[in-house]
Formats: C-alpha cells, structure tokens, sequence
C-alpha cells in the first residue's frame, strides 16, 4: 500500500521537525478529523461495543486504522469494527470509568504512521477539543479587510469549513472594530442554521486552536443573509465558501458514535 494518507503526511511532517509545536498540533487535527476503524472483540450492541485492547509495558491502548485495509491486514482476518471520528474515539477514553487510562495505538504495523498516542495525549486532545469561542454579541463599528494573520490560520479554516456543507451559506473573515472600544478579528457565518452554530464556532476555536493562535485572535458572529451587517462583511471580508448539498441526504441506519454528544461505551 503505497498511497500516503493524510495521517501518514501530518505524522511524518511531526517526526521530522520534533521541536515544531505546529507541526504536532496539525497532526492531533488530523486525528480528531479523520475517520478511524477501531478494532472491537465483537460486534456492537446497540450503544456499547468492546474495543481489542493491546497491552504493553507503558499501558493499554486500543488499536484503530485510517483505512479498512490496513485493520485487515493488521488482522490478517476479517474483524468487527467501528468507524468513528478521532475526536468521538478521544471522548469515549477519556470519559470511560473504571479509573484505567487508555491510550491510542494508530496504524500500528502497516503504516509510516504507526504510533502510540499515550492515554495523557488522548486527555489533552479531548479537553482542547471541548473549548468553544463566546459568540460576539458587541456592536460593531467598522469591518475591514483582514491583515497580519497567519497563513496557517486561513489554511486551518478552510479545511474546517470545507467539511461544514450545508451548515451556513458562507463565511467572511474580517478586521473589526467595535463600538464600545476594542478591535481584532471576526468570522461571519452568514446564513447559519440556528442548530449548526454552536459546532460552526466549535469548528473556529480548533482551527485557532490547532494553528497554535491564542484564542482571542478571533470572534465569532452569526448574521442573517438579509442582515447589512452581512453585506458589509462581503465587502471587505475574505470568503470562505461552504459546500452546499445538492440534493436532501438520504437517512442513514444510527451507528455506535454518529451522535457526538453520546459516544459508544466501553464495556
């Protein structure tokens, strides 16, 4: 298997730059956005499933795969498994009882990216995950266009965003200035659904977050298409379009961890 995935690049992007903070925080955003196959002893039932755990002298971890074909080859047989986001898989250790900490074994044996995540990483990525920006609810006097942000930044939200179809009809980053004194940055989302704010600004903070940005670089507001304040920020703003669903998606069967706000149980 000789095609590199995203986990494989970030992973060697890390390994070989181990002093570059940027380089390891780009690398838990891939694994909090990657759709990972986490090996189980059986199959789920309902809610619960039981993961393979792997032991070794510095703990457990539990084993997952960025692809199907490296778990079965891992497996050298057909296992049972679930697909779930790393940041599901992160929740779901983090919040297990029982008092023993879990780590994460990635890709171990079949990929450049084989590695052990040890259960105080899996910690950290699941509380930095849990951080959310306070939406602006101060006047605004000015808007202008953004400067002296960090490419890694604008590159870190459009990737967020590119994920986000559906959920606004755009976004707009811009320089601000507020009425009651104070100015920085803002992100627009124009035309939200009320229901998709709160992981729209969820979705801001990890792009900051991950960009190694304080979090107070940037706010976050939400505006109806009608609203002038929308078109202000058109003007000005620098456009981040989110893909739009062509048709109404088809209802899927519900599978252990589709609901993010209740992961699968260890058992």
């Amino acid at each position: 298997m000789t095609d590199e995935t995203p986990l494989d690049l970030a992973h060697a992007a890390m390994e070989a730059a181990p002093e570059d903070d940027a380089a390891r925080l780009r690398f838990y955003e891939r694994l909090a956005d990657a759709e990972l196959f986490l090996m189980l002893e059986k199959e789920a039932e309902g809610e619960q499933i039981s993961p393979v755990l792997f032991d070794t002298p510095d703990g457990a971890f539990v084993l997952v795969f960025d692809r199907e074909e490296r778990l079965a080859q891992f497996a050298g047989q057909a296992v049972p498994y679930a697909a779930l986001s790393g940041r599901v898989i992160s929740q779901m250790l983090a919040g297990q009882g029982g008092g023993q900490r879990i780590g994460l074994g990635l890709n171990l044996e079949v990929a450049p990216s084989a590695f052990l995540i040890p259960a105080e990483a899996i910690s950290w990525l699941h509380q930095t995950l849990g951080h959310a920006p306070e939406e602006v609810e101060a006047g605004v006097a000015e808007f202008a266009a953004p400067k002296g942000l960090p490419e890694a930044l604008l590159t870190a939200l459009d990737a967020k965003l590119a994920t986000a179809g559906g959920l606004a009809a755009a976004a707009y980053l811009a320089g601000v200035r507020y009425a009651g004194g104070g100015q920085g940055h803002l992100l627009g989302f124009v035309g939200a659904k009320e229901a998709a704010q709160a992981s729209l600004a969820k979705a801001a903070s990890e792009a900051l977050t991950f960009s190694g940005i304080e979090a107070g670089a940037m706010d976050v507001g939400f505006f109806a298409a009608e609203d002038p304040v929308a078109a202000s920020l058109a003007r000005v703003g620098l456009r981040f379009d989110l893909p739009q669903p062509k048709a109404p998606q088809e209802m899927k069967p519900v599978t252990p961890g589709s609901d993010p706000e209740k992961p699968p149980r260890l058992r």
